[in-house]
């Protein structure tokens, strides 16, 4: 009967210590997940930062583009009427077909 009873205090025992190993598992993990989370942070910074210098580089390219083709916006505009893009398929046909 009282081999019972110590069965019982020494279950109570195993659990506690299970529950205790498990914390101290927890905790280690935690403080693995958090390092790497601030490793991780660091790099998005630092591609954050090299990805606003691209988009820096290539806004200003792209103004260049637009700035440099300012002068020919008219002879871009007319060659884009659908009446233009007609006329030149139509001489693009008779040249292949002179072929």
């Amino acid at each position: 009967m009282t081999d019972l009873g110590w069965v019982g205090v020494w279950l109570l025992v195993v659990a506690v210590v299970a529950i205790v190993f498990e914390f101290g598992l927890a905790g280690f993990w935690s403080v693995r997940i958090a390092r790497r989370s601030r490793t991780l942070s660091g790099r998005m910074l630092a591609e954050q930062a090299q990805l606003r210098a691209d988009v820096e580089r290539l806004q200003a390219a792209i103004a260049e583009t637009h700035a440099l083709w300012q002068p020919y916006s008219r002879i871009l505009r007319w060659l884009r009427h659908p009446i233009a893009i007609a006329l030149i398929q139509s001489f693009v046909r008779r040249r292949a077909a002179a072929r």
